[in-house]
């Protein structure tokens, strides 16, 4: 905590970080006064109501969680980040399995990557419409619209995608002129909003009786708990030796020193858990199309399985975080590049040849980290979900749990990437 506050206290006696810091601040000012404008013609009070006394253990209210209550109140910017994050995860599943696209990524440099970028933007436009209008249809099946018509509905669409679309922008906005992911930035300020109400129904619960003091306490010695947990394990890393053999280069001798490959544990950071909660919202955002009010037994069943705090969605949320996982380590290392570039550079792991078997031996490492590393993001995950199901514990608790881990690991991520822009301040002063 001493060292997060001295960083911060550094940061802003610079100049150039300061003015990241109040650039990234008036973003989210922008970006909270959005989520407080309804769009028209939805009846707020009668969806808000239906939020709390329906919907708030399924995934939509883990879709609200993530989107700051803006999804319960209809407003601009509703849809929040997800249509992006979904975006994403398409295109990077394209990127490996297209191999013009591959090639684009990899060897179309900085060209490349913003023809990549525009057409995530694209596929994100996309997607917010499909899920703009699959809204649009759920509050009109419940009669939640104060106007119906063609033109109503093309309004609200319409207002919904380019909701989405300011707050991509918002987010690269942030990401190029601010501190931190963009993106991560935003869903942490959409959690940490909720705080308040948080506390507030949690002392009101209190004082009528439907929780106890010993409850609250438990609550939150298991929260301090989590966060230690997740700091921890963030800040762990395997480091693989690596040893430079001597070379005679004119008169002089290079070379012959000892270091370190690291590897973190947890190398993905949050975005299994943001991917994973995006793949699992789809089966809830599929029923938004369908009247379920007066549904039958099939029905009943797929919005049973949508509870957050069910074992169907527990599991599946579980092995979506393992699998994205893996895929983000896949994305972020390649085995036999490393062990190229080290064979090019005169090193070597010891016991172990250079080139195929050092690749061999740095990718059986990454999987045992990667194994341990998102057991651990799943077991945290879903921890909350079991323990909400005990009497007596908050519903919101299976919510709650995602969102901690999501808030400690994106604050990590930021205060790393505000250190290392403070590193950088300093080796530009020492250069010039």
């Amino acid at each position: 905590m001493a060292e997060t506050l001295q960083t911060l206290r550094g940061a802003w006696k610079a100049p150039e970080l300061r003015k990241k810091i109040l650039f990234t601040l008036f973003i989210l000012l922008i970006f909270r006064v959005g989520n407080a404008v309804p769009v028209p013609y939805v009846d707020v009070a009668a969806l808000n109501e239906y939020f709390r006394t329906t919907l708030s253990d399924t995934v939509l209210g883990l879709y609200n969680a993530m989107s700051g209550s803006a999804f319960s109140r209809a407003t601009v910017f509703a849809l929040s980040i997800t249509p992006y994050i979904n975006s994403s995860i398409i295109m990077q599943l394209l990127c490996i399995g297209i191999p013009a696209l591959e090639r684009l990524q990899k060897e179309g440099g900085e060209e490349g990557r913003k023809k990549i970028a525009s057409i995530t933007r694209y596929v994100t436009v996309a997607l917010a419409l499909l899920m703009g209008f699959a809204y649009y249809t759920m509050l009109r099946n419940y009669g939640m619209l104060t106007q119906r018509g063609f033109l109503t509905g093309l309004v609200i669409v319409l207002t919904f995608t380019a909701g989405s679309a300011f707050i991509m922008w918002l987010g690269e906005q942030i990401t190029e002129f601010g501190i931190g992911n963009g993106i991560s930035i935003i869903l942490f300020a959409s959690i940490i909003s909720r705080i308040p109400s948080a506390v507030s129904s949690a002392i009101t619960n209190v004082i009528g009786g439907g929780m106890s003091i010993v409850a609250v306490l438990i609550i939150l010695v298991l929260a301090l708990a989590l966060v230690v947990l997740i700091v921890f394990v963030n800040e762990a890393e395997r480091r693989i030796p690596i040893q430079y053999a001597k070379q005679m280069r004119g008169r002089k001798m290079y070379g012959g020193q000892s270091t370190f490959l690291p590897i973190k544990v947890n190398m993905s950071g949050v975005m299994p858990i943001i991917f994973a909660q995006s793949i699992a919202s789809l089966p809830a955002t599929i029923l938004t199309f369908v009247n379920t009010s007066n549904s039958g037994n099939v029905m009943k069943f797929f919005l049973k399985i949508t509870d957050t705090r069910g074992w169907v969605y527990a599991v599946v949320y579980f092995l979506l975080i393992i699998g994205f996982g893996y895929f983000y380590a896949a994305v972020q290392y390649n085995p036999i590049e490393i062990a190229n570039n080290l064979k090019k550079n005169g090193g070597f792991i010891p016991g172990f040849r250079a080139g195929r078997p050092t690749a061999e031996f740095i990718q059986k490492v990454i999987y045992k980290i990667v194994l341990f590393g998102s057991l651990y993001l799943g077991v945290i995950a879903i921890l909350p979900i079991i323990i909400s199901n005990f009497p007596g514990v908050p519903n919101t608790l299976a919510i709650g749990g995602t969102s901690v881990i999501i808030v400690v690991g994106v604050a990590l991520e930021t205060m790393r990437a505000l250190e290392a822009q403070m590193m950088m301040r300093n080796y530009k002063g020492f250069l010039e």
